[in-house]
């Protein structure tokens, strides 16, 4: 009999009259039935102690996953880059970004917006040539879904261990050429640039401690097939193990 897996996913948001829903945090799981209630634990203390304020609303959705819908991928490789400024951490962001295709206008673009959205919940997906935005999301954009390491042990911090486990899906599809990240986090300065080829390449700083913008853009090719895409993203089942 196959072991059945469910996706557990969280997200928090605080709700004013005046500004609307703000986002607060997200999480994202994959655990076998005995594990649903310590994930569960978990994601609520990530929802209730988060820098960006107190959630006044928080949802947990437990959902059963197919066995055999669940891909297997091991990690991007890691490396770090330190630089003296914001300014010296975005044009090593944008040197390596250019490396692997993505043109200086829709680098103009994705700095633009990464810059200036203070409550984007998911990612935003970019024509890697002409800058265009694909996705029709608004502030709601793609998040990544039913994604988590099969290792529950490894040896990372839980932000990068989740950043990572992200990543390493994204630049799995054909059709990515690139990710630009940093957080939104008021606290978190370190950002990321990522692909197949290049690995998850951590930046810092990439941003000014304090501020809440940020968020992650996906550069894809022209041959994009956007709606098995987004579906790649959001409901194909991923497990990151290492070889």
């Amino acid at each position: 009999m196959l072991k059945a897996y469910f996706s557990i996913r969280m997200r928090a948001a605080e709700r004013s009259p005046e500004l609307g829903e703000k986002h607060i945090s997200g999480g994202e799981r994959i655990g076998s039935k005995s594990q649903i209630e310590p994930i569960v634990s978990q994601l609520l203390n990530k929802a209730s102690n988060h820098p960006r304020g107190d959630a006044d609303f928080i949802q947990i959705t437990v959902e059963k996953i197919a066995c055999d819908r669940i891909l297997y991928m091991p990690p991007l490789e890691v490396t770090t880059v330190e630089t003296a400024s914001i300014e010296d951490g975005r044009s090593e962001a944008r040197k390596i970004l250019t490396s692997v295709g993505v043109s200086k206008h829709a680098l103009g673009v994705a700095f633009h917006l990464l810059g200036s959205i203070q409550n984007l919940r998911g990612a935003i997906i970019l024509n890697s040539k002409t800058g265009l935005r694909l996705d029709d999301r608004g502030l709601k954009g793609i998040r990544v879904s039913r994604i988590d390491w099969q290792d529950a042990n490894e040896n990372l911090n839980e932000r990068v261990r989740e950043a990572l486990a992200l990543a390493s899906k994204v630049a799995n599809s054909p059709f990515t050429i690139a990710e630009l990240c940093w957080s939104d986090d008021p606290d978190y300065v370190t950002g990321y640039v990522s692909n197949r080829d290049i690995g998850y390449v951590r930046i810092t700083p990439l941003k000014m401690e304090g501020c809440e913008s940020g968020g992650r853009i996906f550069f894809v090719s022209d041959e994009v097939e956007l709606e098995s895409y987004i579906n790649y993203l959001e409901r194909v089942p991923v497990l990151i193990r290492r070889d």
